[in-house]
């Protein structure tokens, strides 16, 4: 298997990992998600089926293809989330050869150029940040987390409080977040940041922790 076709292979894998939420939360309205199908023939591209909740007639489901390649780079799992918000938002027009049927189901051939994709919500974000500290081995982890996920509150002003805790530290540590887009930097600072005394407080107002850490304007 050439480097390429593995890198189609994982995007496929990630894509079906992160869209798992959306079988429970809509993912747009009253949409959720009933499927994730890597395209057949290993073609660079997903498919993924939209429908109401515990729906599993066919012929009340709607899938859409969606190009894992952009130009020389792949897409991201989090592309085709945005992607599949889009195409659900307004009112799109499909020319004849861009829409077919598998399986019983209406099938839409998306054209990334035709739409313009829908912004990632700070819950997607959160959402992102937490699965990657409630599942860290997903992150390639050559050793055990210096850091681990014990518990999380969302906040007022789009803020999320993880509570923490570490083999160098006694107990949970409370760590105030804005949820962002340099989540891989975050998570790997999280264990000295929590160490830096000027970023700490006490909790008073937080039985659940020792103390928290102010990481808002990291």
């Amino acid at each position: 298997m050439n480097e390429n076709a593995q890198d189609i292979e994982d995007l496929q894998r990630e894509v079906a990992g992160l869209l798992l939420d959306h079988v429970y939360a809509s993912l747009l309205e009253d949409q959720h998600v009933r499927g994730v199908l890597p395209a057949p023939s290993r073609a660079p591209a997903v498919r993924v089926v939209l429908g109401d909740r515990n729906e599993c007639v066919p012929s009340r489901l709607t899938a859409y293809e969606i190009p894992l390649g952009a130009g020389e780079e792949l897409r991201t799992a989090h592309d085709v989330v945005a992607l599949l918000r889009a195409v659900h938002t307004g009112t799109h027009i499909y020319s004849s050869d861009r829409v077919t049927s598998v399986m019983g189901m209406d099938l839409y051939l998306i054209d990334p150029a035709q739409v313009e994709e829908a912004p990632f919500t700070t819950d997607d974000w959160a959402s992102t940040l937490l699965r990657c500290l409630a599942h860290p081995w997903a992150r390639s982890f050559a050793e055990p987390p210096e850091v681990r996920l014990r518990g999380f509150l969302f906040r007022e002003g789009g803020l999320l409080r993880l509570y923490l805790d570490s083999e160098e530290a006694v107990g949970v540590i409370a760590a105030d977040v804005r949820p962002g887009g340099a989540l891989t930097a975050l998570l790997a600072a999280l264990p000295s940041l929590l160490g830096e005394e000027w970023r700490t407080s006490d909790a008073v107002d937080d039985p659940h922790c020792r103390y928290s850490v102010d990481l808002t304007g990291w």
